[in-house]
């Protein structure tokens, strides 16, 4: 089995999020992706955020249609701060050694890797997987901590489109892929900010999720 471990806030979940797990798992054949909404995530400011339970719900609610998809409350359901490392450690021990876990990430969130608690040993702990985000380039990653020496033209052909994929190995780990997806600049933070306003959200959210959101007037 090869699996993906999507994690986040979602806050709200929308349409780009699901773009990303659709074609990550296609390009990657990937037997499924499991969304893992955070639960208080170290690197957030919690007076954003929508509660937990929530969150977890616009995620089921978003997903439910679609049978490669799943969803896990293993962050959600801990009392203190949520950390990558304990949730990648969990989820091995929870699908067993014959599973290939692909930690996808957007690379805005990836370059911050560095700061996250046990870094080198997440990097080495699975395959992660990271994904183009708009207005960051994946030249970035040219001097980035953790990371072996990249060649330039291999990111600068990444960003200018001209390939849409590079695998790198990661020294005792298991590797690393750098994905460029079509753009998509969905943003939960402007989602949150129409509502607020009551501005039109123009199909930005699974139909479900509006739907709830609406319901216990969150946002």
């Amino acid at each position: 089995m090869k699996i993906g471990l999507f994690g986040g806030t979602f806050n709200p979940i929308h349409r780009c999020h699901l773009a990303i797990a659709v074609q990550t798992r296609d390009r990657l054949s990937l037997d499924r992706v499991v969304f893992i909404p955070s639960g208080d995530p170290p690197h957030k400011p919690s007076e954003s955020l929508a509660p937990a339970t929530h969150r977890f719900e616009m995620v089921r609610r978003a997903i439910e249609a679609d049978p490669s998809f799943a969803i896990s409350d293993v962050e959600v359901r801990q009392a203190t701060k949520s950390y990558s490392i304990d949730t990648v450690y969990t989820l091995q021990e929870e699908y067993g050694a014959a599973t290939e876990l692909f930690f996808i990430i957007g690379l805005d969130a990836f370059l911050e890797l560095p700061s996250w608690r046990q870094a080198p040993d997440l990097l080495r702990s699975c395959h992660f997987v990271v994904v183009s985000r708009p207005g960051v380039e994946f030249l970035s990653l040219c001097h980035m901590p953790l990371l072996p020496a990249i060649e330039r033209a291999s990111l600068a052909a990444l960003d200018a489109r001209m390939q849409d994929r590079l695998d790198i190995p990661i020294p005792n780990g298991i590797g690393l892929t750098l994905l460029r997806l079509p753009p998509c600049d969905v943003s939960a933070s402007e989602i949150r900010r129409r509502l607020k306003n009551r501005l039109s959200l123009s199909d930005l959210l699974p139909a479900p999720v509006e739907s709830y959101i609406i319901r216990f007037g969150l946002y």
